[in-house]
């Protein structure tokens, strides 16, 4: 066997994170240039992430009711005779050996999966964020740049500048702050839509920067800016920062 046909048979192991050192190497750099075995521990690594959510799932009730009445009623295998003491000694070790080679691979194989399974999730998670800022992004400009887009700018009385810029085509609404301080420590910025009076929740903000407004600004006659308790409130519950009157 040349050089090159053994690590073509180490691909199990890599997917498994099972080399180290020399072999780990040179099979890394085996890996750059055999498209073969890349695709093969593609192959394996997505088998085993496979492995991993389907052992994290419990087995369906008839398939356990299954099992354990086809255990009662499978006769069991007929003995075999019984081997010399020594030969019976050898035979034990290597059952064992084998058994236990095999348990270590599942073992190894069931923790790359469960390992490549959180990787998985962290890349989903990671993923669904860029592409709600990526939406949240499009929005923003999208109001901004609306052609029907009016903006109203103030100053919070912390000296925080203000600015506020609505839609009416897009229904939509993106406030804007410079110079506004983090909130204290269990404390968050809270946006609100006054109706005539009735005050509307339109989102949490943590600092300086663009924030599209939750709901539609079309009854609202003015901005408020409240300091609230984590997580907000479902009315203001301290003196505004900031009170901005609305284009009619």
């Amino acid at each position: 066997m040349t050089h090159d046909d053994h690590l073509h048979t180490l691909t199990g192991a890599y997917a498994l994170d099972a080399l180290t050192g020399k072999e780990l190497h040179a099979f890394t750099a085996h890996l750059r240039h055999c498209t073969d075995c890349a695709r093969e521990v593609d192959g394996l690594q997505a088998a085993a992430a496979r492995l991993a959510a389907a052992t994290a799932l419990p087995a369906p009730a008839p398939m356990r009711q299954a099992v354990l009445h086809r255990i009662e009623t499978v006769p069991q295998l007929t003995p075999h005779p019984r081997p010399a003491p020594a030969a019976r000694i050898t035979t034990v070790l290597r059952r064992k050996a084998g058994a236990f080679a095999v348990a270590a691979c599942l073992a190894a194989a069931a923790a790359f999966g469960v390992f490549a399974a959180y990787q998985y999730q962290q890349a989903e998670q990671a993923r669904t964020q860029a592409q709600q800022s990526t939406r949240q992004a499009q929005e923003l400009a999208a109001v901004l740049a609306a052609p029907d887009a009016r903006t109203v700018h103030g100053t919070t009385t912390t000296g925080a500048g203000t600015s506020v810029t609505t839609s009416a085509t897009r229904d939509q609404a993106v406030f804007t702050s410079h110079g506004l301080s983090a909130p204290p420590d269990g404390k968050t910025y809270q946006l609100w839509f006054d109706d005539h009076g009735t005050k509307r929740s339109a989102g949490l903000i943590h600092g300086d920067g663009a924030t599209l407004m939750q709901g539609s600004p079309d009854n609202a006659r003015s901005v408020g800016l409240t300091l609230e308790p984590a997580g907000g409130s479902p009315h203001p519950t301290t003196t505004p920062l900031l009170h901005l009157t609305l284009p009619a």
